[in-house]
C-alpha cells in the first residue's frame, strides 16, 4: 500500500510506531471502551482529593495533548469534550509490559482509556494516579506544535476536524452554535410553532432575490434548483392551515464569498397567520435578544472594538429616513438624472441603471448607510419594486411592509407583511420575469403554483428570516463567517486535467 499521496499526510515515525505495536501484538484499534467518569466528572467527584491517591479506582478516556518523559515516569495531559486533566505514569504501577508499550508507541495525539486512582499533586493540581491503559486510536498524523496550535486560517477551515482538537476557542464556538439552535428551536415551539421540512432540491426557486445552484434529475429528466429560501413552501403551509411554522433550513446562493456570505448558510424562516411586519419585529427583538442573554449572560457584546447593547427595545426607522439623516441625502429632491450623477460620485453601485427614485433608494442604502448601522436597528418600508413578496404599505404609495434588522453594520433579519392578494402576487412575478428577460440574474422566477396556493386563501400573514450563521457570529464576536461555519466553502487547492476538461455549464456548477 502506498501512502505517498500528497493529499496525505502520515507521519513516517508514527508509521513505524504502528507496524511495531502491531508486531507486539497491541490492538490498535479497539471496539469500545466503557469509561465510568468523563475528566470534568473526575474533577468535581474528587474535588476534595488529598496528596494519597484515592481507592476508588475511575475510567476514562480521550487524547493525549502533552507527554513529558521522565525515564521511569511519565506526566500527560489527557483531553475528551468536558476538560483535561493530568496523568502520573510510573514503570512499577502498570502491568508487565505495559510501561515498554507506553515508552516506545504511545505519543501526543493518540487516543487512551485509562483506570486509575485520583490524587493531588504537591502544586495542588487533580492528577490520575494510572493503574492501567489501553491504546485505544493510534494516531497517525502529528498534531500542531503544542504551543502555539494551528493558526494557519486556511488549514484551520479546511481541516475543521485538526482546528477542534487543537483550539478550544473554536470547540466553543460551535457549543455555542449548537446552544443557540437549540434556544431557537425551544423559544418558537413554546410559542407553538411547529417546525416543518420543505424541499431543498426544487423546480422552481423562490422567496429571495438570487442566483441559485443548478442540477439534473436523471429519472425525471429535468432541471432542479437548490433552494435560495424555504418561504414559498413553508407559505404553502400556511394556506393549508398551519398557522405557526418555522424551518431551520440550509440555504444555497451561487454568489460571492466574503467575511460575511457562505455560499451554503444557515437562517430559521417564521410564519405566523394573522400577524403584519410589526408582529414579526418583535418576536425578532424577543427571539434574538433572549439568545444573546442565554449565551452570554447578558445583553451587551462587544464586537469589533463597538459594545453592542442587545437591550430592548431597538431602534427603528424607515430606509427613507435613514438615508437621509445618516447617509447625508434626501435623494427625492433631485431629479432623478440628477440622482444617478450623484450616486456615481458617491460610488453607489448600478444607479446609472434606476428607473425611479424608489429602485434607486436601496442602492444609496446599502452604500451610504448599512456599514454605519452599529446597533440594533430594524430599517422599514422598502420600495415595491425589490420586495416582489411583501404586502404593499397601508400609508405609503409605492412602498411595502418590510423591515430589515440590522447590527454590526450586517443585515440579520428579513421580514414582511406576507403579501395574500393572488392577482397582485401574479403581477409582481410577472415584473421579475421582466426584470430577468433584461439580464438580472436574480430576479425571481414565476411560479405559478404559488400562486394557485395564494387563489385558495392564505390569511393575513408575518414572517421572518433570520440568519443563523451571522447570529453565532455576532454571539461569539467572531467578524468572518468561516469561523462559525463547520466546513466553509472554500476553492480546490489543486486542479486535475480532468477536472479542468469539464466545462463550466450551469448543469455542473
Amino acid at each position: 500500500m502506498s501512502y505517498d499521496n500528497p493529499a496525505l499526510q502520515f507521519d513516517e515515525q508514527r508509521l513505524a510506531k504502528r507496524n511495531l505495536l502491531q508486531e507486539q501484538g497491541v490492538t490498535l484499534y479497539p471496539p469500545s471502551f466503557h469509561r465510568s467518569h468523563t475528566i470534568a466528572g473526575i474533577r468535581t467527584e474528587f474535588d476534595s482529593v488529598t496528596h494519597d491517591p484515592s481507592p476508588q479506582q475511575v475510567a476514562t478516556a480521550g487524547r493525549i495533548y502533552i507527554v513529558r518523559d521522565h525515564g521511569k515516569t511519565f506526566f500527560c495531559d489527557l483531553g475528551d469534550e468536558s476538560g483535561r486533566i493530568q496523568l502520573y505514569i510510573r514503570k512499577d504501577s502498570l502491568p508487565d509490559g505495559k510501561f515498554a508499550i507506553f515508552k516506545s508507541g504511545v505519543e501526543r495525539g493518540d487516543i487512551i482509556g485509562v483506570k486509575g486512582r485520583a490524587f493531588r499533586t504537591k502544586v495542588g493540581e487533580i492528577t490520575l494516579w494510572v493503574d492501567d491503559f489501553e491504546l485505544l486510536t493510534k494516531a497517525l498524523c502529528s498534531l500542531p506544535e503544542k504551543f502555539h496550535g494551528l493558526t494557519n486560517l486556511e488549514k484551520r477551515y479546511r481541516q475543521r476536524y485538526l482546528d477542534l482538537i487543537v483550539n478550544e476557542e473554536s470547540r466553543e464556538t460551535f457549543r455555542t452554535r449548537s446552544r443557540i439552535l437549540s434556544q431557537l428551536r425551544n423559544n418558537l415551539t413554546a410559542r407553538d410553532f411547529l417546525e416543518f421540512e420543505t424541499p431543498t432540491l426544487q423546480p422552481i426557486y423562490g422567496g429571495a432575490n438570487a442566483r441559485p445552484f443548478t442540477t439534473y434529475h436523471n429519472y425525471l429528466e429535468q432541471k432542479l434548483y437548490m433552494r435560495i429560501a424555504p418561504e414559498l413552501y413553508l407559505k404553502r403551509l400556511v394556506v393549508g392551515g398551519f398557522e405557526k411554522v418555522f424551518e431551520l433550513a440550509k440555504n444555497f446562493r451561487n454568489e460571492d464569498i466574503d467575511t460575511s456570505h457562505n455560499p451554503e448558510f444557515s437562517m430559521v424562516e417564521i410564519y405566523q397567520a394573522y400577524a403584519d411586519y410589526k408582529d414579526m419585529m418583535r418576536l425578532t427583538e424577543e427571539i434574538i435578544s433572549g439568545i444573546i442573554r442565554e449565551v452570554t449572560g447578558g445583553y451587551e457584546v462587544t464586537y469589533e472594538g463597538n459594545t453592542i447593547d442587545f437591550t430592548p427595545p431597538w431602534n427603528s426607522m424607515p430606509m427613507e429616513e435613514a438615508v437621509k439623516t445618516i447617509g447625508g441625502i434626501d435623494i427625492f429632491t433631485y431629479p432623478l438624472e440628477a440622482l444617478k450623477e450623484k450616486g456615481k460620485t458617491l460610488g453607489v453601485e448600478g444607479v446609472e441603471g434606476v428607473r425611479s427614485h424608489r429602485e434607486a433608494l436601496p442602492l444609496f442604502f446599502e452604500t451610504l448607510v448599512e456599514e454605519k448601522l452599529i446597533q440594533p436597528t430594524f430599517i422599514l418600508d422598502f420600495p415595491i419594486e425589490n420586495s416582489p413578496l411583501a404586502k404593499v404599505h397601508r400609508e405609503k404609495e409605492g412602498f411595502v411592509e418590510r423591515f430589515e434588522l440590522f447590527i454590526a453594520g450586517m443585515e440579520l433579519a428579513n421580514g414582511f407583511s406576507e403579501l395574500n392578494d393572488p392577482i397582485d402576487q401574479l403581477e409582481r412575478f410577472e415584473a421579475q420575469e421582466e426584470k430577468r428577460r433584461l439580464g438580472d440574474e436574480e430576479a425571481q422566477m414565476h411560479d405559478y403554483d404559488f400562486v394557485n396556493a395564494l387563489g385558495y386563501g392564505m390569511p393575513p400573514t408575518g414572517g421572518v428570516g433570520i440568519g443563523i450563521d451571522r447570529l453565532v457570529m455576532l454571539s461569539t464576536s467572531n467578524t468572518s463567517i468561516k469561523e462559525v461555519i463547520l466546513f466553509p466553502s472554500m476553492r480546490r487547492e489543486s486542479t486535475t486535467e480532468e477536472e479542468e476538461e469539464v466545462a463550466p455549464g450551469e448543469d455542473n456548477q
